[in-house]
């Protein structure tokens, strides 16, 4: 049975309970979250508070300093320990503290809310850790994207109704406080239910020693994250989306009611706009991206976020005059409003694109015994950045005089200039963009077969060879990272070879016209096979002309004599024809004849070494490939 789709995710036990336990969190948090700061806002001084807008500003910080404090430990115990029981005790935690809520609600003391809402804080940072270190070793490899894009979903979907609801309950004059208690208490008593149903998840390092000092385990979880530089710079991108999240949702009221004369029922349908949006693209990743964790939806997602943030500022009329707030049905009526509304949902929708690969990539690559603590860290960066967030924001429109929509326009050019220094450092994600423009756009691609490549461990893939693009089609469909070995010539192409470089594929030349670069090549290939990377060789040795398969060369006997591993065939159908095949003329120095055609790409069973010949494969290679070159 197929697995790794949203749908069937959320049917399986395997993820449903956890879902529903971490979407019940998330909810409360901020159901209880918002009530206090509307409570502090409008009945603040009824409650003997001198000053509402530090408090407000108090209870944001309050809520978020527990990430950077306590994630380091909370990234140890979910190492340390078996995560669903620490969900349970957790959970049972969140009702203690939603009972000391009931009490502060009942004796009117704002000091013990605010108190309640730093633990509350610090409930919510011991289960990050837990939250993305449990997928991994409840979901296999091509299904991260999807669980990810759910739990995405559901935090965002979360934090709308929690603010929507807290906001309800609390404007009760009377009943407010009674109705807010009953509510996370509630919520609190289900979330443990269902954290009863979570399935266990083995510890990772039972071994380690748990270090309390906070400050010095900060320092040593950050370098927890400094060894893996892809994997850091994942985290950093991920920083980056909170920073950015940050000042444009707290941003939102101020600029419902001075930008667009809305009343708050109007902000919250722009909060619902871009929690629809970040809800669509996290689900449409699944999709998107072939069931694998995509790194080209990254840039395509932080083109996007640019895109619909710098057009927020365009979209933004330049004076609203009217004698009152309008309501949502006003605001619709006015000829700005569905700009307004497309550009925040579309800019949601691409947030979703960009961090759902990246938290995928962060726990696909993390190394298992140290998978939490690295997500702690991350934690520990993201908390960083909301914090600076702030400020940077606080700097924009005090000091510098922005207006808000100024500001959204700053941060989508910033975005642009971070988005470039990041794909420079990490030219990974920018290559699997261009392949996943590639065959997206030009091609449809159906794979087969794919199951049979080894998960992990070396071994040689061989591909008939069609066009200029088949490595970019093996690379956009093998789920794990293939090492290319392809003729100098085509590895030069320029642009293309940007792809090649960055994916480390290996020229080779005939040694009647480079014999030095042949043997290279070959040392290079057994470098990659020791090293346990994936090799895909076209053994035609050149690009067909007429559509039919030319002879095997005897490389890959070479190759597999030296080093014994698995060869797998590969089958390219469909290709010939194509603007980069040499139908009816040279590759590429043609018009195109045809757009979005439908290609294949089948993969065998493996051959053992021993019977890998030239001959063989070939045989088994145009069997995968069909009549249709």
């Amino acid at each position: 049975m197929a697995t790794g789709h949203t749908g069937t995710l959320l049917r399986e036990r395997r993820f449903a309970p956890f879902f529903w336990t971490q979407f019940l969190g998330a909810f409360n948090d901020n159901l209880f979250k918002n009530a206090l700061i509307i409570l502090i806002a409008f009945q603040g001084a009824r409650w003997g508070a001198d000053n509402q807008d530090v408090l407000i500003n108090l209870a944001a910080g309050l809520f978020v300093l527990p990430f950077f404090l306590f994630s380091p430990v909370a990234g140890q115990l979910a190492d340390k320990f078996e995560k669903s029981r620490l969900i349970r005790l957790i959970k049972l935690w969140e009702i203690a503290i939603m009972v000391l809520a009931t009490a502060g609600l009942m004796l009117q003391n704002l000091w013990f809310l605010l108190a309640v809402l730093f633990l509350l804080g610090a409930q919510s940072s011991l289960f990050g850790p837990l939250k993305y270190g449990i997928l991994p070793q409840h979901l296999k490899d091509e299904e991260l994207v999807a669980g990810n894009g759910l739990i995405e979903m559901g935090t965002f979907l979360a934090i709308l109704l929690g603010t929507i609801l807290g906001g309800i309950l609390i404007e009760r004059a009377d009943s407010g406080p009674l109705l807010v208690s009953g509510t996370v208490l509630l919520l609190a008593g289900l979330g443990y239910l269902t954290a009863r149903a979570v399935p266990r998840a083995a510890p990772v390092a039972p071994d380690l020693t748990i270090n309390w000092n906070l400050f010095s385990e900060i320092s040593r979880t950050l370098r927890f994250t400094y060894g893996n530089r892809t994997v850091f710079l994942s985290i950093i991108g991920i920083s980056w989306f909170w920073f950015f999240g940050a000042v444009m949702l707290a941003q939102f009221p101020a600029f419902t009611r001075n930008a667009l004369g809305g009343n708050e029922y109007v902000g919250t349908l722009l909060l619902a706009a871009f929690s629809l949006g970040i809800g669509l693209g996290s689900i449409l990743c699944d999709r998107m991206s072939g069931r694998r964790v995509e790194l080209g939806l990254v840039p395509f997602g932080a083109i996007g976020i640019s895109i619909f943030a710098i057009d927020l500022f365009f979209a933004t009329p330049g004076s609203v005059e009217q004698d009152a707030l309008m309501g949502p049905v006003a605001f619709m009526a006015t000829d700005h409003a569905w700009r307004l509304i497309i550009d925040i949902v579309l800019l949601g929708a691409f947030g979703g694109f960009y961090i759902v690969p990246l938290y995928a990539l962060v726990q696909q690559r993390s190394e298992p015994s140290h998978r939490s603590r690295i997500i702690a860290g991350n934690n520990v960066l993201n908390s960083l950045a909301m914090v600076l967030a702030a400020g940077f924001a606080i700097l924009l429109l005090g000091w510098a005089g922005l207006s808000i929509a100024e500001l959204f326009l700053v941060l989508g050019l910033i975005n642009v200039a971070v988005a470039v220094y990041i794909f420079t450092l990490v030219p990974e994600f920018l290559m699997r963009f261009l392949i996943w423009i590639l065959v997206n756009t030009i091609y449809r691609l159906r794979a087969e077969g794919l199951d049979h490549i080894p998960e992990e461990g070396p071994a040689v893939l061989v591909c008939n060879h069609v066009s200029y693009v088949d490595a970019l089609i093996v690379a956009g469909s093998v789920r794990r990272p293939v090492r290319f070995v392809m003729y100098h010539r085509i590895f030069n192409i320029p642009v293309l070879s940007f792809i090649f470089r960055t994916g480390k594929a290996i020229p080779i030349a005939p040694a009647k016209e480079d014999p030095e670069m042949l043997e290279r090549a070959y040392e290079r290939i057994d470098e990659a096979l020791a090293e346990g990377h994936l090799v895909c060789l076209f053994p035609e040795g050149a690009l067909t002309s007429d559509g039919q398969m030319g002879e095997f060369r005897r490389g890959v006997e070479r190759i597999v004599r030296r080093r014994p591993v698995p060869v797998v065939p590969l089958g390219l159908g469909g290709l010939w024809g194509s603007l980069f095949s040499r139908h009816g003329g040279r590759a590429i120095l043609k018009l195109p004849r045809r757009f979005w055609s439908r290609i294949r790409l089948t993969a065998g069973a493996p051959l053992a070494p021993e019977a890998a010949s030239p001959e063989a494969l070939q045989a088994r290679v145009a069997e995968l490939r069909g009549d249709n070159p």
